[in-house]
């Protein structure tokens, strides 16, 4: 990289070259940049000299661009364009409007995206971001404002409001619920195809820990599906490949439309939460605390 400053001797040079080469004209890129003139012609012969090849023909009215200088401009139009929009974004995450809520893809496609017209509809200013990660990051670290957790309730600096209980039991397509045999009983479960949630980082239940809450223990539920993401495994089980978790605050609207059917008479109570988050060292701003408040009263009103 320092052999790269050497070559265009600057990099303000590399900016007048592509306002001249963009507008054909050093009198306008002068214009643009509010230089003189001469400062532009100086910057663009200092480039070329570094370079030791031309860059542009001079004429009376405009410059035209060499082939060399044609190349040359693809790429430096190409990577400013491309900086220039990760400055607008990284300034962008500064803003006041500019909310990120951290989730599982499940929680933002399964309980947010039903929900975000009634949000836009009540606070239309608010910019909202949803971010799905595989992993739980760090809020402050990360500037993310809000964040969904399964757990105690207990994260270090951290307030934590519970939105819902962690209630899980099986889900599956209408189609494969009907033709499910003899499902009398929890044990005759195992003898449908299960869809495995195999998630790399967090921990979740699974299969054998259901089923070890109802009382069938020391078995290897092992055979189906094994996918890493839930909203994959939701997706399969409306698909008709088995029988899949349903965490009971995801799969309710999904239940409501249709689209799965829910033994809810086999649910697990696990005692854990789901839990809006958001950080106890920086204070929410006033488009945070509208999105939390929402989110909360969204919650309560699935409660009832």
């Amino acid at each position: 990289m320092r052999d790269f400053w050497k070559q265009v001797h600057s990099p303000r040079n590399l900016i007048v070259f592509d306002a001249a080469a963009r507008l054909g004209s050093f009198t306008r890129a002068a214009e643009e940049l509010n230089m003189q003139q001469p400062s532009v012609s100086a910057a663009i012969k200092q480039l070329e000299e570094a370079l030791n090849v031309k860059l542009f023909i001079r004429g009376h009215r405009k410059v035209d661009l060499t082939v060399a200088g044609t190349r040359l401009f693809s790429d430096i139009s190409k990577a400013l364009n491309d900086i220039d929009t990760s400055v607008q974004a990284v300034r962008q995450m500064g803003r006041d409007e500019h909310i990120t809520l951290n989730s599982s893809s499940a929680f933002s496609y399964y309980w947010m995206m039903p929900r975000l017209a009634d949000l836009h509809e009540k606070h239309p200013n608010i910019d909202l971001r949803l971010q799905i990660s595989d992993r739980e990051p760090d809020l402050e670290k990360e500037n993310i404002s809000l964040g969904i957790r399964i757990g105690d309730g207990n994260w270090p600096n951290t307030h934590a409001v519970r939105l819902a209980d962690e209630v899980i039991f099986p889900v599956a397509s209408p189609h494969v619920m009907m033709a499910a045999r003899n499902l009398r009983s929890v044990p005759n479960l195992m003898q449908e195809r299960l869809i495995h949630l195999e998630e790399p980082i967090r921990e979740r239940p699974t299969w054998s820990h259901w089923f070890d809450h109802h009382g069938i223990r020391g078995r290897n539920i092992t055979a189906g599906l094994r996918l890493n993401d839930y909203a994959l495994v939701l997706q399969a089980a409306m698909s008709g490949e088995g029988f899949a978790f349903g965490w009971e605050h995801v799969v309710r609207h999904l239940i409501e439309s249709g689209l799965l059917v829910g033994r809810e008479d086999w649910a697990w109570r696990t005692g854990r939460g789901v839990y809006l988050i958001w950080s106890k060292n920086t204070p929410l701003l006033p488009h945070a605390e509208q999105v939390r408040d929402w989110i909360i009263s969204q919650a309560d009103s699935q409660k009832k």
